[in-house]
């Protein structure tokens, strides 16, 4: 489960921040209330996994993975667009999240 937590933590983290793009400065109050309830949960499901995995590792692979997907999201949703060094700093830290759960020891595989 701690991985189930750990994606609903994500998603939770990624409408959270697409909601806030639209707030207009917390001036919308739709998309306000979204962001404020999607970062609760996105907080709440994001603890659970730490109580069997390193605080370090759940937050790199939170963030990395949530980087990652906001940038695509930005991409197709929002269209904007990502230069030759934004593609290749969202491929290292894609890499990294990849190492830290394919290859580290540091999460139980």
């Amino acid at each position: 489960m701690t991985y189930v937590y750990l994606l609903i933590a994500i998603a939770c983290e990624i409408v959270g921040t697409t909601a806030l793009k639209t707030t207009e400065g917390f001036t919308r109050l739709a998309p306000s209330v979204v962001t404020i309830i999607a970062y609760g949960f996105a907080f709440y499901f994001l603890s659970l996994p730490l109580k069997t995995m390193p605080v370090g590792i759940v937050y790199a692979i939170w963030s990395g993975t949530g980087i990652v997907l906001l940038a695509l999201i930005d991409l197709v949703w929002f269209r904007t667009s990502i230069d030759l060094p934004g593609l290749i700093g969202i491929a290292l830290i894609l890499a990294g999240v990849l190492v830290i759960n394919l290859i580290s020891h540091s999460v139980s595989h």
